[in-house]
């Protein structure tokens, strides 16, 4: 086996880990358990676990952006776009755990400062772009400060990690992640675009749901 696809075996299995326990609760002995290899071969590949959790960071950034790049390109229109997202969003917070967020920004500043330049630039630029679209399209209210709003959803995605206002004991992460998004696409459409868009989520419910033989 090559020294890439090892490395690559270890940060699928180390993130494998993060998601399902958090970044904190996780050592290199679990990981290395979780992998059957020694730390010895760890730390061959990787100085130690800060090291793993960027480069996990970085190439999971690298592959949801291009996930959402994905998305826009196959969207009939911005209503469609959204309810692609929340589909993904769905998918992958059902497995991830609470405290991913909180363990990068408390325990790995390299990690949390791609994630920021993540937000920041990506994310609030595909938010922004979105309501542009939406708004010429007559979906969206051409009244919203696109700014303001962008600001505010890239918060509120934060918000729905955070242990003291849903603490997962009480709630779980992906329906709160898609109670808060539902609450934010209301306060943007117009009646086309909510009806748009209630159209396109039951039509998308539909399709995940194993049709009988």
């Amino acid at each position: 086996m090559e020294e890439k696809d090892i490395k690559d075996r270890i940060l699928t299995g180390a993130w494998e880990l993060f998601m399902r326990y958090g970044i904190r609760s996780v050592s290199m002995d679990d990981v290395a358990r979780h992998l059957s290899v020694s730390k010895k071969t760890l730390y061959h590949y990787f100085a130690d676990k800060d090291e793993i959790v960027t480069m996990v960071s970085t190439f999971h950034i690298a592959a949801n952006h291009k996930q959402y790049e994905a998305l826009r390109m196959s969207a009939k229109n911005a209503i469609d776009e959204l309810v692609k997202i929340s589909v993904c969003l769905k998918k992958d917070f059902q497995s991830m755990n609470p405290s991913l967020l909180f363990d990068l920004h408390k325990f790995h500043p390299t990690a949390w400062n791609a994630w920021l330049s993540h937000k920041q630039n990506d994310i609030r630029q595909s938010i922004i772009r979105n309501m542009t679209q939406g708004i010429e399209e007559g979906c969206y209210r051409p009244e919203i400060n696109k700014d303001i709003l962008a600001a505010v959803r890239l918060e509120l995605i934060e918000i729905s990690f955070n242990e003291s206002v849903f603490p997962s004991s009480k709630y779980n992460l992906a329906e709160v992640s898609l109670q808060i998004f539902d609450h934010f696409v209301y306060g943007i459409v117009t009646d086309k675009g909510r009806k748009m868009y209630e159209k396109y989520k039951t039509q998308s419910n539909h399709e995940l749901i194993p049709q009988s033989l």
